[in-house]
């Protein structure tokens, strides 16, 4: 009897951290810096890939770095939400608020993760000695993740977090991985990255739609609370059409014209969910979380597209 309930309690534990740790969200960070060094193999034949491997595990230690300190910094506005209009994608993960474990572990968790990304960036940069950039970019992802809910810094109550994410999960890890293979930043990723960039935007601004009752009695000073719903509407939408013409100037600029039959779903999502926003279906709460899953979907997809065109690019 015994064993049976210590075997319970610990695939009970299990369970919540992988609940905490949210493994499919890594797919947002990981998706672009696959992105980035399929460029390299492409336009300079270059692929190292123990540097692949180890880029790629200090996005994922800082992306838990970032889910972990956000779950143990807005514990009140996740209580709240709870009891309101939270929905699949707001809210957190619920697992501090339901008790499955105790609030100091994610805090520390946070910090360990944040030190196997340092740990890891080190590795990156002495043993292989991929270039002066290397620990400076590093450095920005760290300070702009990490600190996204964590104090004292807190970005995301000053205005200026959701814009660090876009950066963080847009331009930022296409430029490493390719920085990573081959020492240099190809023009084309400032364009690219537009697309990606944008959705992550929205992905982060949509999100806040649903716990915006909450936030506001949390004090949670994000966009949605700063200029209200309306507002975040029309923002919404104007970072979709700058990330559908983003797209199309990137393949202007030396990618593969079958991206855009790739991308083609993924813009009619996006002007679809312009068209929800612009007429409030954001009001309507089981419409609002189909929303939220698609802006996610939008995401991946214009990476997904970029990755499709390169992978299938005749040399």
């Amino acid at each position: 009897m015994e064993n049976t309930i210590e075997r319970a309690s610990l695939t009970g534990t299990v369970k919540a951290w992988v609940q905490l740790s949210r493994p499919p969200f890594h797919t947002v960070g990981v998706f672009p810096f696959v992105l980035g060094t399929l460029l390299a193999w492409r336009l300079d034949n270059v692929f190292n890939l123990p540097l692949f491997i180890l880029g790629t595990v200090a996005v994922v230690f800082i992306m838990l770095a970032t889910y972990y300190g956000g779950e143990y910094s807005d514990v009140m506005e996740d209580r709240l939400s709870a009891s309101m209009d939270r929905n699949a994608f707001s809210g957190g993960t619920q697992v501090i608020i339901k008790d499955r474990l105790p609030r100091q572990y994610p805090h520390v968790a946070s910090y360990v993760a944040l030190g196997l990304t340092v740990i890891t960036g080190l590795i990156i940069q002495f043993k292989y000695d991929t270039g002066p950039l290397t620990i400076p970019l590093g450095v920005i992802g760290i300070l702009s993740g990490f600190f996204y809910s964590m104090m004292p810094v807190r970005w995301v109550t000053r205005g200026v977090g959701e814009m660090l994410i876009g950066f963080c999960y847009g331009w930022l890890p296409v430029a490493v991985a390719y920085y990573l293979q081959t020492g240099r930043i190809h023009s084309v990723i400032h364009f690219m990255s537009i697309p990606i960039a944008c959705t992550i935007f929205n992905v982060i601004l949509i999100n806040e739609f649903p716990d915006h009752p909450a936030d506001l009695i949390a004090r949670k000073s994000n966009l949605v609370v700063r200029f209200g719903k309306e507002k975040s509407a029309v923002l919404y939408i104007v970072m979709h059409l700058i990330g559908i013409a983003g797209y199309v100037v990137s393949v202007t600029r030396g990618l593969p014209a079958s991206a855009l039959i790739y991308y083609a779903p993924v813009a009619a999502v996006s002007l679809w969910l312009c068209i929800m926003m612009g007429a409030k279906k954001y009001t309507n709460k089981k419409l609002l979380e189909t929303m939220c899953a698609l802006t996610i979907v939008t995401n991946l997809g214009s990476a997904l597209a970029y990755i499709l065109a390169l992978a299938f690019m005749r040399p």
